[in-house]
Order: C-alpha cells, then structure tokens, then sequence
C-alpha cells in the first residue's frame, strides 16, 4: 500500500487508487469460479451454525427419560424412508436422535459453531506468529538463521503425537482452571496455532527479504526511517497478500486437527458436541446407522474444500502478475 501512495503522482487520489486496487482483485477473484463457488458455500456454512441454533426447536444437550426415552433414542432421517418404511422416524427430528435420544442435526450445528470457532482462533495465533517470525527473520540479517532453525526445527517434530502428549499434560490443570469446556477450548487452540505458523512464517520471510531492496523501503531508509516504523508502514502493508492466503488456509488445518482430536477422544468432553467428536461418538454404530458418521464427514469435507478454494481465488487475485493480464 505503501508503493502505491509514492507512484501516485496523477491527478487521482490516494483513496481512489486504493479502491481501484481492491476492485481488481474482486474482479480476479470474481474469475476463479472455484473460488466463488467456495464462497457461496462457506458463506452458507457459517449461516447455518450461527443461525442455526437460534431458530431450530431442539436442544443439541437434551437426552429424554423414561418412555421419551426408548420413543426417541435411534431415530432415523425422515429420507431413510424412501428405501426401509418400517424405520422409526420422526419430523420433529429431521436428521434423527443417536443413541442417547439427542436430536443429530442441533448437535451438528452446534457442533459447527465450536470447529469453526477452534479454526478461526487457532488461525489468528499461528498467523500472529508466522508473520512476526517472518518479518523479523526477513528484515533483520541476524535473526534469520536463529528463527529459521528454531522454524524447521517445528517442522520436524512429529506433531499428531506431540499433541496427544501436550494434550494429555495439560487438560487437567486448564480445566480446572478456565471449566472443561473452556480449558480445552483454550488448550486446542494453543496448541493448534503454536503448531502450524511454520509455512506462513517462510513465504513472509521471502516476501520482506525482496522488498528490502525496493526502492521506496531503500529510501524510506536513507531519509532515517527507524525499523519498527519502517516495519509497520512500509513492510507488513505490502506482505499481507501472502498474509490472507495463509490465512484461509490455516482456518482449514486448524478444523481438521481439531477434528482429528476430538475423532482420537483427545478433544472436547463426551457431552459437548464438535463434528470430530460426532464422528467419533458415530463409530462404533456405523453399520447400522451409517449417516450419522456421513453428516459430521460431509459437514468438515465442504468447509475445508470451500476454504481451500478460497484461498486458492485469493492468492491468484492478489497475484499483480495475474492481474495484469
């Protein structure tokens, strides 16, 4: 943004230039059907897990007793009496109960709304990390073969196992200290972000070591601009294009690893629904009530796949080659 300001020497404003900017890349991104496609469904995602719960008649945490309970438990889909009539169904329970009577589909949305919120967290911590390790290794000559080290050695540790390990350490002394809910929340995201800033961390790191030698941070320099404000004006505004792209990218990592641990019985407690812990509850049933594995499967198959392609339309509409063309 920086190196806009400085080539606008025409009679437009810095403000129009900057829209005129923006609009180019919707534009490009408009391009990447993919992407838009992506969009559409994330946007549709994000929709039904806020606005879900608000507006559906049941409660995901309810579990009937005495004859409520033998009526409910075992429900299945109202579509599954297309192919078997004699199911036990209900429209009341559109997706049915499991085993427990509990309505599927309020524990899948709830379930949404935490997997989406362990990923956008997780996400801003490891962003918040990979870019200051990025900037610093990038900008400064003589952090960058400490933080580089300090980055590949990250990525050699085997990170499933060390965060069953972490996991296995520290839920106890977190739950007790912020309730079983919020302590593994506090904990996942912890380690989830801690674990995966390494890739955004090296393509900022490329990204500053090029612009170092641009010649509006070569003369920002010789005018006696001090680091941190070279750093914060001149620097970071022309480095979040690779910024964003990871961004999106990390929300998609940070579901699946939260998923993954809920699925391994390392997440969430038994009663607090996440879709990895759907799946995981589905499991042992599977033969018989096969859906309930497909819908928490399907639910973090398209938001990983929306969010990929999001970051796939990004990272060619923030591409100045490819706009140019």
């Amino acid at each position: 943004m920086t190196e806009i300001r400085e080539q606008d020497a025409g009679g437009k404003g810095v403000a129009e230039v900057g829209r005129s900017q923006w609009w180019d890349v919707w534009r490009q991104f408009r391009i990447h059907r993919g992407a838009l496609v992506g969009m559409m469904v994330f946007a549709l995602i994000m929709l039904g897990v806020l606005a879900g719960p608000l507006v559906y008649w049941n409660d995901p945490q309810f579990v009937p007793t005495g004859r409520d309970f033998i009526k409910l438990r075992d429900m299945r889909p109202v579509y599954v009496t297309l192919w078997d009539t004699g199911a036990k169904v209900s429209w009341a329970h559109p997706l049915g109960t499991d085993n427990l009577g509990r309505d599927i589909l309020a524990r899948l949305l709830s379930g949404g709304q935490v997997s989406i919120a362990v990923g956008l967290t997780a996400m801003l911590l490891s962003l918040v990390i990979g870019t200051v390790v990025g900037v610093l290794a990038g900008y400064f000559q003589r952090l960058d073969g400490p933080l580089m080290r300090l980055t590949d050695l990250f990525l050699a540790l085997p990170l499933l196992p060390l965060l069953l390990v972490a996991v296995l350490l520290f839920r106890a002394p977190l739950s007790a200290a912020f309730g079983p809910e919020g302590g593994i929340f506090v904990l996942i995201v912890t380690l989830v972000g801690i674990t995966s800033w390494m890739q955004t961390a090296r393509i900022v790191r490329g990204d500053v070591l090029a612009l170092k030698e641009r010649e509006f941070v070569l003369a920002a320099r010789s005018i006696g601009t001090s680091p941190p404000k070279m750093i914060l004006r001149h620097v970071l505004p022309n480095v979040l294009s690779p910024i964003m792209v990871s961004a999106t990218l990390g929300i998609a990592t940070a579901i699946i690893t939260e998923s993954a641990l809920s699925f391994l019985g390392f997440g969430f407690p038994p009663d607090f629904p996440t879709w990895g812990k759907l799946l995981f509850d589905a499991v042992d049933r599977m033969e018989l009530y096969p859906e309930r594995v497909v819908w928490p499967g399907l639910a973090i198959s398209l938001t990983v796949l929306s969010v990929n392609y999001i970051g796939d339309g990004l990272r060619d509409a923030l591409d100045p080659r490819i706009r140019s063309h």
